[in-house]
């Protein structure tokens, strides 16, 4: 983590930000009775991932960035339930776009959190 690093560089930030647009396209399919139901919860959970990361970057505090990208792994794995649930409610639907690549930001928010924890430990 270094003070010129911008969160919009890391890629984690950018493949999130791709998923909140394959979620969008997504729940737009949905019914309009899930507006307020699964569209909704699903919305929050995405645009929270991208959301924390760049707010845990801007903290420039160690501590403070890893438990905003546990935070942002969280919302990950909320996602990927209400995917689960969408899919077993909806599966006429394409999830192809957009779970391949939640799967690729959890598994790099993981080596991001366990990079920086080692970081963190080697610096205490």
């Amino acid at each position: 983590m270094t003070d010129t690093q911008s969160y919009k560089q890391l890629t984690v930030w950018q493949k999130s930000i791709n998923l909140v647009e394959g979620i969008y396209t997504l729940t737009s399919e949905f019914p309009n009775a899930e507006i307020y139901g699964l569209t909704s919860q699903m919305r929050r959970a995405v645009i929270s991932i991208p959301s924390n990361i760049a707010e845990g970057q801007k903290r420039k505090d160690l501590p403070e960035y890893l438990q905003f990208l546990r935070i942002a792994n969280g919302s990950a794995a909320e996602l990927e339930t209400q995917l689960i649930i969408s899919r077993r409610l909806y599966p006429r639907l394409t999830y192809s776009s957009v779970e391949p690549l939640l799967e690729e930001v959890q598994k790099m928010l993981t080596v991001l959190i366990r990079t920086l924890k080692s970081k963190k430990q080697s610096t205490a």
